[in-house]
């Protein structure tokens, strides 16, 4: 069972996975990353049987032929937010003055790819209307997905590193803390979507790991991440 997934539900699928092969007999392999380089993959022809993206690209999926018209179903919703690695000063960010003061004191930035992954888009959209875009970019330090960036500052030994993604990668990752999400202004609520693919090799199987993420097995996992629903 081929799953193409942002990300912020890698720890959703893996609640379920034990329970899910051992009533199939089917094994999970996932592939989690931003979402657009996700999406990319499947285009591009290769094997996929459940795809876990942002709300508005399985509808554009569902309009190509790629996804199971009437086959979506939400996870949840997942916040932006603001980490620090763990055990250090925690600046506070919840207006536009304090995000700007917290970026410009920051000695690294860590965040996903700015052109695939879904937070890294925002947040280079957020540093552009602090105006922080280009005086900033030599701290930039971006890796293709969250969940990287994450455990990259985490191993970091530098001093005064901040990164930005959604609040689930964040929570799941070890050696980071969240310090808040974005200020209201800046805030990016991402409605994480399942959808069926159309050349799924066993629908049924397909269908009833659907089932599973978006019901009790995982519920308690999701609600731990930050998704709320």
């Amino acid at each position: 069972m081929h799953v193409f997934s942002g990300g912020a539900a890698e720890a959703a699928v893996k609640a379920v996975q034990a329970e899910f092969e051992k009533t199939t007999g089917t094994r999970i392999h996932g592939t989690f990353s931003a979402v657009g380089m996700m999406r990319d993959k499947l285009l591009s022809g290769e094997a996929c049987d459940v795809v876990i993206f942002t709300k508005p690209i399985i509808e554009q999926l569902i309009a190509s032929g790629h996804v199971v018209a009437g086959s979506a179903r939400s996870l949840g919703k997942v916040k932006t937010g603001i980490a620090v690695r763990s055990g250090t000063a925690h600046p506070s960010v919840k207006t536009r003055a304090e995000l700007h003061a917290a970026m410009s004191a920051a000695q690294g930035i860590y965040f996903p790819d700015p052109d695939k992954a879904t937070a890294g888009i925002h947040f280079l959209g957020v540093l552009k209307a602090l105006g922080l875009d280009e005086t900033l970019r030599s701290k930039f330090r971006v890796f293709p997905n969250g969940v990287t960036a994450m455990g990259e500052m985490a191993k970091s030994s530098d001093t005064g590193m901040i990164g930005c993604t959604q609040v689930t990668e964040i929570n799941y990752a070890h050696g980071v803390d969240l310090v808040d999400v974005l200020p209201p202004e800046f805030e990016l609520s991402t409605d994480y979507t399942l959808g069926l693919c159309t050349k799924a090799e066993n629908p049924a199987h397909a269908q009833q790991l659907i089932d599973l993420l978006t019901g009790p097995a995982s519920e308690a996992v999701r609600r731990q991440g930050g998704f709320e629903f």
